[in-house]
């Protein structure tokens, strides 16, 4: 099939799932946008703040997309593209999304806890230790492999180990302009969206090679990077979300969009 025609009904379904299926399901939940959310209801500037719209919806975005860019055409490589359009199709309309969106309106609806305390309050103490078992699992897992091919991406490419510090310093950043400098986002954006395209180029200028640096191999440069983002983990799991995670995947997704934007494009101009 022509990609072209692929795109145009792969976008259609989507489109189609979300005013008419989302709708669907939204009304069954009983989704009210009157009704204000923890983030202002129990705003207390560390753990519950409110954010622009904007921001949540590229901090949303960008982690859901995750690895799935990637993911995609190597098992469309793997099982040829009729499977895996069908796949992402139907997984993301009927499995994903609604996954997705009750996990995030029932952590709305019980006070923003966490969604193993919500299934600790509904099926009880044996369902929530075996959801956090698995949670647990399914994470380490998933940490320790995400962890093994960014060190070895840092290792192989170290142009993307420059890009990626600067990139993490300058979230950090655009989270104390906008939550503790009170800083429109509309400007901080105009301002930390270029640089952030910017530190592409300075990380091919100025790659942050550790073998030709300290004279390491790359196994030990492996394991150097390995145990910083280990320490990056762990940080990054415990300051406040709106200094880190959020304005991260915020600016982040402007990459997502422009790589959206150039397969498209890309699609119908070959």
């Amino acid at each position: 099939m022509n990609g072209a025609i692929l795109l145009l009904i792969v976008s259609a379904c989507f489109l189609v799932g979300y005013l008419v299926y989302a709708r669907w399901v939204a009304g069954k939940l009983g989704v009210d946008p009157s009704k204000p959310t923890p983030a202002i209801t129990k705003e207390d500037g560390c753990d519950y703040v409110p954010a622009h719209p904007t921001v949540l919806f590229g901090h949303h975005f960008a982690a859901i997309a995750g690895a799935g860019p990637i993911v995609g055409p190597v098992l469309a490589a793997e099982f040829g593209w009729a499977s895996v359009a069908l796949w992402i199709v139907l997984g993301c309309i009927f499995i994903g999304a609604v996954h997705d969106m009750i996990a995030l309106f029932l952590s709305v609806r019980h006070e923003g806890e966490s969604i193993g305390t919500v299934i600790g309050t509904i099926l009880g103490k044996p369902g929530k230790v075996m959801f956090l078992l698995f949670s647990w699992s399914a994470l380490v897992l998933v940490v320790a492999e995400f962890n093994r091919q960014i060190a070895g991406t840092f290792v192989a490419d170290p142009a993307i180990a420059t890009a990626s510090l600067l990139f993490i310093a300058e979230a950090v950043l655009f989270g104390f302009c906008v939550y503790r400098w009170k800083m429109s986002v509309l400007v901080a954006s105009l301002i930390f969206v270029p640089v952030m395209f910017a530190f592409v180029w300075i990380g091919n200028v100025i790659p942050l090679d550790l073998v030709k640096m300290f004279g390491l191999t790359k196994e030990t440069t492996s394991l150097v990077w390995t145990l910083i983002l280990i320490a990056y983990c762990f940080f990054a799991s415990t300051c406040p979300v709106q200094y880190l995670l959020q304005p991260r995947d915020y600016l982040n997704a402007y990459l997502l969009y422009a790589m959206m934007l150039l397969g498209f494009l890309g699609v119908f101009t070959r």
